[in-house]
């Protein structure tokens, strides 16, 4: 069941994507051959006027074949040459290129907002305190040989309560869970929840973890439920769709700067198989997780889309910006090969990336 919906998420995703393509392309007079989901072989298609629509068979991808994106003979001089993606004007190519990642950013943040509309576990602070039900603070992370991490904590536990001594607290908000820490005689017993079972640990507090004060190396945050009106659902969809963009931007930069320098971790990248298990997950959530989660898959999408690489969006519109620069169009032959190195090596990277997940199963 997990494939099915990865796979339902990723063809909705790409059609959103490869959607803003063909209407800004169709827009702006421009020939559009083709509308694909889907890689080759051909499972179903039809033709209207002169695009054929098509469903084929392998589902990681698709594709907008606009006439004249590589460029040929025909495209650059032929009768139909007026209409051809190489001979329109620079910022048009630009706005067809552009337009699949602004609909992947469109569409995630319309999402988030539905999300937010229906009720969204997210962080919460204090400007939408009045919509916010069910909240509770989790354990985000622990911190390597802490006193935390040797009593079997690693992240993802809800806290219920905190003793030390004769006192006792509901883990009710990070600030009071730090200073009750910080008080404590040393010794604390933690009530915590993962997933649905409710257990319990002991921690000594020590000094030299945080600066000045008592800590047992837990990185907490506030979670709720959040329920808000259309209107602020939207803005706040806005918020969460750019913090992601900006997060997604600087993992990827980082990535990107490591591979260059042979360092690249990539049991951080997760690809289709990883990717199916983390769908699973969300679906035990709910459906208002799991559209949050092809949310982030989208802005990754488009964050990617437009990373200046052949063959991706972002590299076509590096040569369009070199073009126009030099006032000169690129020989095609070059602009072609270029692209089909990099989608090469893109097919490499997704088949390197999907190996390391099957190892990860075993």
């Amino acid at each position: 069941m997990s494939i099915i919906i990865f796979i339902l998420i990723l063809a909705i995703l790409i059609f959103v994507h490869e959607l803003g393509h063909f209407i800004v392309a169709k827009k702006f007079g421009i020939r559009v051959d083709e509308f694909a989901i889907g890689f080759p072989p051909r499972i179903w298609s039809f033709k209207r006027g002169e695009t054929t629509y098509a469903i084929n068979a392998i589902p990681f991808g698709g594709y907008v074949k606009i006439f004249g994106e590589n460029p040929d003979e025909q495209s650059t001089s032929g009768p139909d040459s007026g209409r051809s993606f190489v001979n329109a004007k620079k910022w048009k190519q630009a706005s067809v290129l552009v337009s699949g990642i602004t609909f992947n950013i469109i569409f995630a943040w319309i999402l988030l907002s539905i999300s937010f509309m229906s009720g969204l576990t997210t962080s919460v602070g204090d400007s939408y305190a009045s919509y916010v039900k069910d909240s509770h603070v989790i354990i985000t992370m622990t911190q390597a040989d802490s006193p935390a991490r040797l009593a079997g904590l690693v992240g993802g536990e809800t806290i219920v309560s905190l003793e030390s001594g004769n006192k006792k607290i509901e883990g009710i908000a990070v600030p009071i869970i730090q200073n009750f820490i910080k008080e404590s005689d040393g010794k604390i017993k933690i009530a915590y929840k993962r997933g649905n079972d409710l257990k319990t640990a002991e921690v000594i507090a020590t000094q030299g973890i945080v600066e000045d004060r008592k800590a047992i190396g837990i990185a907490m945050e506030r979670v709720g439920t959040v329920k808000l009106p259309i209107h602020k659902a939207f803005i706040e969809g806005a918020i969460l769709a750019k913090a992601t963009i900006k997060n997604v931007a600087i993992g990827l930069y980082y990535f990107a700067a490591d591979a260059f320098r042979g360092k690249a971790d990539f049991s951080q990248v997760t690809g289709p198989i990883g990717i199916v298990g983390l769908v699973g997950e969300a679906k035990t959530l709910g459906v208002v997780y799991l559209m949050s989660f092809a949310a982030f898959i989208s802005i990754n999408l488009a964050v990617i889309n437009i990373v200046p690489f052949p063959a991706l969006d972002g590299g076509r519109l590096l040569f369009v910006a070199i073009e126009a620069v030099r006032r000169k169009s690129m020989n095609p032959k070059v602009a072609n090969f270029a692209n089909g190195i990099g989608f090469a090596m893109l097919i490499l990277l997704m088949l390197a990336v999907t190996y390391k997940d099957i190892i990860k199963l075993f």
